[in-house]
């Protein structure tokens, strides 16, 4: 299959494009590389750098290179920043999607996996969180992955689209061959930001919220391993139905505190560590784990790096080894 991948020079984007093309599919990335590295896209992928809100640009890209498929990663995707600068990520995320649906139907191109978000079940009922779970987003990021979702089932059910839309929990790790890891020029997620206190570019980690109602009073957090997240990406292609929007959790089913990320962290790296505590940050619900019966049932995924432990381990060996990130 050919597939274009939006987003392909990002973290979860290229360690998808590396796991497509082991699998024999062929793979054109499209990225216009404010978040992404050029360095992260494998030696003979084309790379096309444009904006999705290209319409004409995006059409001639899936016709030129005879695309039957989407995976669609490109979004901007900090929590906090989408409280400050709610317009980025509604002309970001919710523009920019609805004009890659549009060139994706004009070019005859009607199957997409979606990467969507946890964010938009907001503050769960019930944990762990079922698909059918109700979506109320309480931060400008979830409801603009919200507003793409209901786009895609409103196409889906009219224009024939076919879809599977993975709702991520958090994605941590690196790729096990050591290549690709997790490098954002502005650094929010909390694995990285422990590990660059390890590597002592930081002089500590931050604590957001001490008094959530958790076991420990910090956020909890459902860790899935990129390179599950990557395999989830390729067998969701074989699962696109046509006609009918997919909606599944990414995640592993269990969940660890901030505290217990930094503890485990401590471990793995031999380093202090410090920490301090600090407000909570808005937009931030107290615990997100995902329930994941349903992609098991639909896709046959269970995650082969579901231990903490494992996650930071591959993630440190990339920090140690790329030290300066992608260097661009």
């Amino acid at each position: 299959m050919r597939v274009l991948v939006t987003g392909g020079a990002g973290y979860i984007g290229s360690v998808t494009v590396a796991a497509l093309c082991r699998c024999g599919h062929e793979v054109v990335v499209l990225d216009n590389l404010s978040e992404g590295h050029r360095a992260a896209v494998p030696e003979g992928v084309p790379l096309v750098q444009r904006d999705l809100r290209d319409y004409a640009g995006v059409a001639e890209t899936l016709k030129h290179f005879g695309c039957d498929a989407v995976i669609h990663f490109a979004a901007s995707a900090l929590v906090a920043e989408s409280v400050a600068n709610p317009r980025k990520y509604y002309e970001n995320n919710v523009g920019a999607s609805l004009s890659l649906l549009a060139a994706m139907l004009d070019s005859g191109v009607r199957r997409l996996v979606f990467s969507s978000s946890a964010a938009t079940y907001g503050v769960p009922e019930v944990v762990p969180i079922p698909e059918d779970h109700p979506q109320r987003p309480i931060n400008p990021y979830g409801f603009t992955k919200y507003a793409v979702e209901q786009a895609i089932r409103d196409y889906a059910r009219a224009h024939g689209l076919g879809a599977v839309m993975l709702r991520y929990f958090n994605a941590a790790g690196a790729s096990l061959d050591g290549r690709l890891g997790e490098h954002h020029r502005h650094e929010t997620h909390l694995i990285p930001l422990v590990l660059q206190v390890a590597l002592g570019k930081r002089p500590h980690v931050q604590i957001f919220g001490t008094d959530y109602a958790t076991r420990d009073g910090t956020c909890v957090r459902d860790f899935v391993h990129v390179e599950d997240l990557a395999d989830a990406h390729v067998r969701a292609l074989d699962a696109i139905v046509p006609g009918h929007a997919l909606a599944l959790n990414c995640g592993t089913g269990r969940g660890y505190t901030v505290r217990e990320v930094i503890e485990t962290a401590r471990a793995v790296t031999g380093h202090e560590i410090p920490a301090v505590e600090a407000d909570r940050r808005p937009g931030d619900p107290p615990e997100l784990v995902a329930a994941v019966e349903r992609i098991r049932a639909e896709l046959g995924w269970e995650p082969r790096w579901p231990e903490l432990q494992q996650i930071i381990a591959s993630a440190w060996r990339w920090h140690r080894e790329h030290p300066n990130g992608y260097d661009d």
